[in-house]
Order: structure tokens, then sequence, then C-alpha cells
């Protein structure tokens, strides 16, 4: 896992390579096209690229036209300025069963020094809770291209895709197939599993190795797409190991934690423990200073797997 790449990076180069053979494709941008790299599609398409400027309600309500008009629309900005425009996507895009894909980067900690106003931790809850709207975190890169190249060619309804603004570690190769709703086994082991999305996999992955060290097999997924949740995977996780520890660089509050909580409870109820943002916000520091700070680390997943089987 030594190369590191930006997932939003690999969703601009994406975009733009898929635009050459489908015409159907549009992008619009809330005035952020060089951060949330859609600009890479602007360059090569620039009319079917739509600055609608700092108005994210707007642009909800633009592409939901545009995806009744039969065009496959992208939009883009960061996760918290989004937000501003959730009442557009809730009536405009989910209600209304529209296939228009939400891509939005800067989610979570990881945005770093620009402090608690700029980290949205909370999003996944937000988006989570629209019916049918379908939310994905991508653990890498690779993950990120396979799914936009599948949003691109399967529109389907509203999809939140929930990208970062620092560089991860690559995860997946190049024939890795992304499967909607269903979960990624990363690794193999009946002591308990570690379940996560987006950057948290290679920590997980992490935390697996340390608990190796400790005599402790773990099993780890990587549950990228949190709505619909691999209920099957989970069930089967808690029936074979026994224990479940979840891990998101978000709240614990309505995330990954609380989805996976709710189907254990109704289908197989099992030890568990979260490794989140414990209901607070945010503060400036750097992402590894704030992972530390907010105890979203290799070492406290592992604990938390470690506290389980002790207990």
């Amino acid at each position: 896992m030594s190369e590191k790449k930006h997932t939003r990076v690999a969703y601009g180069e994406t975009l733009a390579r898929l635009g050459e053979s489908n015409e159907r494709i549009v992008v619009l941008d809330a005035d952020l096209s060089a951060s949330t790299q859609t600009h890479r599609f602007a360059r090569v398409f620039p009319e079917r690229f739509f600055q609608m400027g700092i108005a994210e309600g707007d642009m909800a309500v633009t592409a939901a036209g545009l995806a009744a008009a039969g065009k496959i629309p992208f939009i883009s900005t960061f996760v918290i300025f989004a937000l501003r425009g959730w009442e557009q996507i809730r009536n405009s895009v989910a209600r209304t069963n529209l296939p228009v894909n939400i891509v939005l980067t800067h989610g979570g900690l990881s945005v770093g020094e620009d402090g608690a106003s700029a980290q949205a931790c909370e999003d996944i809850s937000i988006m989570r809770a629209l019916p049918r709207m379908k939310v994905i975190v991508p653990a890498d890169c690779v993950e990120t291209e396979r799914v936009i190249e599948y949003l691109a060619a399967n529109p389907d309804g509203p999809t939140y895709v929930r990208l970062t603004r620092n560089t991860v570690p690559v995860l997946f190769d190049e024939q890795y197939v992304f499967t909607p709703g269903k979960a990624a086994r990363m690794r193999d082991g009946g002591d308990g599993t570690i379940i996560a999305c987006g950057q948290m996999v290679y920590r997980a992955l992490g935390a697996a190795e340390r608990l190796a060290a400790k005599g402790l097999d773990v099993r780890v997924l990587n549950m990228s797409t949190i709505k619909p949740l691999d209920g099957e995977a989970v069930v089967a996780a808690a029936r074979e190991t026994g224990r479940i520890v979840t891990a998101e660089e978000h709240t614990v509050v309505g995330g990954l934690g609380s989805a996976v909580a709710e189907h254990l409870a109704l289908h197989a109820p099992a030890p568990m423990a979260m490794v989140g943002v414990q209901d607070v916000f945010g503060e400036s520091g750097t992402p590894d200073q704030l992972f530390e700070r907010y105890g979203l680390t290799e070492a406290a997943i592992a604990e938390k797997m470690v506290a389980l089987c002790n207990g």
C-alpha cells in the first residue's frame, strides 16, 4: 500500500474519459471545479459542463431537470457546501427518483487545517435518511473509478458518492469489479470482523495486522455501499466471527456503524463496537493529527476488537 492517490483526481479523470464515449454525461459544479477535479471534464467538453456558481440548491434542481431530459448528470462541490441544497436534493432529486449522481469531495476530518466549519462528518447520515438515495464511500482511487463507471452506465435513481481531500493508499488492482450493494472481503478471519468504508479501510487492514501479531485472526470487509447495506455479509460476519467493529471517518450517529447496528439488532445480534467521530465537531489540524485526536487509527480499531474478545 505504498502508492497513494486522491480519490477526487480519479473521479475527474474518469469523468473526462467516459465523456468521450457517452454524450449523455453532463457535469455541474458550484465554483470549485479545480478542487473537485471536474475541471478535467470541463476542459474537453465545455458544452456539457455547467459552472453554477455558489448556488448549490440551483445546481441540484438543474441536474434534476437534465436527468428528466435524459441526461446523466454528475454534480460536485465540497460536502459541507452541498448540504445547503439538501432541500432541493430531497424534493427535486430523491423524491422524484431521478438519476442524479451527487459526487462530493472534501468529506470528513481529513479536510484538515480548514477546521470544524469545513469538516462535514454528518453527510452520510443526512443522505442515508433520504428514501431512494444510494450512498457509496469508495476505499481508494480504483474503486472510485469503478463506481463512476458503474453510475454512468447504469443511471437508476439518485446516488451519493463521498470522496475526500487527501491522498489514500491504493488497495485494488485494475481487475477490481465494483458490485453495488455488496461488501468486498479484504481479509479472512474467524475471531472477529472489522467493517470499514472510505479511507478507514486501509486502517482496518493495518489494525488486522496488529491483531494478527496478538494471535487474533480478523476478517476485514470494505462496505463501500452503505445504502443499500450488504446485510448478508453483515449477518455472515456476526455468525461466523462473533464480533463486529465498524470504522468510518464520520460521526457514529447515523453512519456506517449505525447501519450495521440496525441490521444486527434485527437479524443477528452480536457484540459490537464503533470507531468514528463521537458526536462532536472537529478542529483544525493535519489529517494525521486529527485521526489520532479523534481515535480513527489502526491502534484504536485494534483496541476495540481486543476489548470485545476479552469481554
